[in-house]
């Protein structure tokens, strides 16, 4: 027994993966059958299915693991981890408003070319239902991957690599993850190659983003202000949709979120950098403006 011990707490992440993706896929398996996985159309309804029962994946797989390896204890700074809030006003700011203050600025900026990006929110009848279910998908799903994501797997991750490395590893197999509940939008692409369009949509911005979660959750040590940060990117879906958007806009939108987060990643780098370094700063003045 101690063998077996001592055997998954050496490789505690990789088994998480395992377990996380073997439920998530799994389940997509039986909900949407081999074809979901070959970019074969699916109904809006067993795209859902498939995606909410999907959560149990990383969730599960989080809270199995802590409680296997750290027992009660483990669990109970889970869940302090969970309900910690006191973190400082500046960090609820860049948890919750770092996606919708980009996300913003790029339709703006898309709108000036074309009208097909109008958001979902702007055109729908009924925006109030459609703000609702935007934050309740967004609530539901990140309570459920953060569990795993940040509650058991940055923790583990940090204990051996720096924050840039911890996000692209996460950030490389949290888009993985993804995969069936993007296959078909791929697949069916008639002006993008699948492949592109792959790519595009499961590493271009979650990578990035990833490492900032990484970051904010490394500074506050908040699972609740992960969840919160995850929020805004899966509402968005919903709310931010916008319905005549083709393949190719769909794609330069991606690269565009993308790219103003990797350059947010790059400044905080270079403000980690400066620290590590000593800088001087002027007294009263911090040498981490963010932090």
């Amino acid at each position: 027994m101690s063998t077996i011990m001592s055997f998954i707490k050496k490789h505690s992440v990789s088994i998480y993966y395992v377990l996380a993706f073997a439920i998530s896929w799994g389940i997509a398996l039986v909900v949407m059958g081999p074809d979901g996985f070959l970019g074969v159309k699916q109904t809006t309804e067993t795209l859902i299915l498939a995606g909410v029962l999907g959560l149990l994946g990383p969730s599960l797989a989080g809270i199995f693991l802590t409680a296997f390896v750290y027992g009660r204890t483990g669990l109970l700074e889970l869940l302090s981890r969970l309900l910690k809030w006191r973190v400082g006003a500046r960090w609820y700011a860049v948890a919750l408003l770092t996606a919708p203050i980009i996300y913003t600025a790029i339709t703006f900026i898309l709108l000036q070319t074309s009208r097909d990006f109008l958001p979902a929110i702007l055109t729908s009848e009924d925006k109030a239902s459609l703000l609702l279910a935007g934050l309740g998908m967004g609530i539901i799903v990140a309570t459920f991957e953060e569990l795993g994501w940040t509650g058991f797997v940055t923790p583990q991750l940090r204990q051996r690599y720096g924050i840039l490395t911890t996000g692209l590893l996460m950030g490389l197999l949290w888009g993985m993850w993804h995969y069936p509940l993007f296959s078909e939008s791929a697949f069916s692409s008639q002006t993008i190659s699948p492949v592109l369009y792959l790519v595009v949509l499961l590493f271009s911005w979650l990578l990035p983003y990833r490492i900032l979660m990484v970051w904010v959750y490394d500074r506050t040590g908040s699972l609740l202000l992960a969840i919160l940060m995850h929020i805004p990117v899966t509402a968005a879906q919903f709310i931010r949709a916008a319905p005549a958007v083709s393949d190719v806009q769909i794609v330069i939108d991606n690269l565009l979120f993308a790219a103003v987060l990797w350059v947010f990643v790059a400044a905080v780098q270079g403000l980690q950098i400066l620290n590590r370094h000593g800088q001087t700063v002027p007294p009263g003045q911090s040498a981490h403006p963010i932090g």
